[in-house]
């Protein structure tokens, strides 16, 4: 079989050079008894190439068991492993099969194997160069012909100059070593990849496709994706379930790419500052942060007294208003109380007929905090000569944001 009829058989998807070389060695390996160590970061799809190996070798009649050690509690994974005599340990009621003797002349997958305890390691090692094992409460040594692919995220040679991994173990599973590249170094594949993702969730939500903007793909393409594939795939999910729009721009992709080239936190210093520094004209003051801070709670707390004021005069239900106004009292309380007069005040919740907000007061709030907000977006274009994105990601807020704020106030 060809490279790229393994890949349709186990539903591999991509033609990374790297992602190939790992395929075409585990191809070669499979015939063979040795140990074979898959090392690659979490995410990465490790897991299919334990089941090439196993299939395209002499074992694939027999069992093909995948332990993931990392999942197993210290105490009972020897049992687990190895099986274990009635009587053993408190709870072993009769004996029991481990997976070594359950995958008698088949193939184990041991993930995350660098997770295993140092007294569980020395047990491994034995099977690994003897083929013999011992049941937990047995003195009586067995025999089993197993074929063994590990995998883990670990760096193992780290791991054992802090003790916490046999070095006799390593070069044991390293026979020989297979590499899953991470997926910012599988650029090409990132795209394929989603497209197959949003193929299956328009299919199983039953929804249309959702497509990437050309400045989309790009940006999915140069994002790190530290979650690797997996994180690839629930992003693809959660973009097809939230989005109206099936045309995905980069402006909205941004919104589901954590630390994609900006934080969350507001801007202290312009970006594109030379040597990285600023002076008094490129940074915001403390007063111009406080402001803004301010001015976001001010339009969380109108937007709860919105909603209790349309819940109280448009129900009439006391006990359905009351667990609405007790909702808002809990997310009120997620407010940091404030000397400031920052026009930010305890929000009260009243029945019919009681409604007592200082209108007055509201009005002048509102137009104090208008103005400050518009006197930061005047200040930011200006910084940025008119450059809508890098005002974006001074201010801390979305282009789109900018957008709305500038036809609002009629800045543009």
């Amino acid at each position: 079989m060809t490279v790229d009829q393994i890949k349709q058989r186990f539903g591999i998807i991509g033609h990374s050079p790297l992602l190939n070389h790992a395929i075409n060695t585990a191809m070669q390996v499979a015939p063979t008894d040795i140990s074979v160590l898959v090392t690659g970061e979490s995410g990465t799809g490790k897991e299919a190439l334990p089941q090439i190996i196993h299939q395209m070798s002499s074992r694939k009649h027999g069992q093909y068991i995948a332990v993931n050690c990392g999942a197993i509690p210290e105490g009972t994974i020897d049992s687990e492993l190895f099986g274990h005599e009635k009587g053993s340990f408190t709870g072993a009621h009769e004996a029991r099969k481990g997976y070594f003797e359950v995958a008698d002349g088949g193939t184990i997958f041991l993930d995350e194997v660098a997770e295993l305890p140092m007294s569980t390691q020395v047990r491994l090692l034995r099977v690994l160069e003897t083929g013999e094992f011992i049941k937990v409460g047995s003195s009586k040594p067995l025999k089993t012909n197993v074929r063994t692919v590990a995998a883990t995220n670990v760096n193992i040679p780290d791991a054992i100059s802090k003790g916490k991994f046999r070095e006799d173990l390593y070069y044991r599973l390293n026979t020989v070593p297979i590499i899953i590249p991470p997926l910012r170094e599988r650029q090409e594949d990132i795209p394929l990849l989603f497209r197959k993702f949003a193929g299956d969730f328009a299919e199983k939500y039953r929804m249309p496709n959702v497509r990437l903007s050309d400045e989309a793909r790009v940006l999915l393409m140069n994002y790190r994706w530290p979650g690797n594939i997996r994180q690839l795939r629930n992003v693809t999910e959660q973009i097809s379930i939230i989005e109206q729009d099936r045309e995905i721009s980069a402006e909205i992709l941004r919104n589901y790419l954590p630390d994609h080239g900006k934080t969350n936190l507001p801007a202290i210093r312009t970006a594109g500052a030379p040597n990285g520094g600023g002076d008094s004209q490129t940074e915001f003051s403390e007063r111009e942060l406080m402001y803004k801070v301010l001015f976001d709670m001010k339009r969380d707390i109108n937007d709860l007294k919105k909603l209790v004021l349309d819940v109280v005069s448009g129900q009439g239900d006391a006990e359905i208003t009351e667990h609405h106004a007790s909702t808002i009292r809990r997310l009120h309380q997620d407010v940091a109380p404030t000397d400031f007069d920052s026009g930010v005040h305890e929000v009260q919740i009243h029945r019919p007929g009681e409604h007592t907000f200082d209108e007055h007061e509201e009005v002048e709030e509102s137009l104090s905090l208008e103005d400050r907000e518009i006197e930061l977006i005047k200040k930011a274009l200006e910084r940025h000569r008119g450059k809508r994105k890098a005002a974006a990601q001074e201010l801390g807020i979305s282009e789109r944001t900018l957008y709305r704020k500038i036809k609002e106030h009629n800045l543009g």
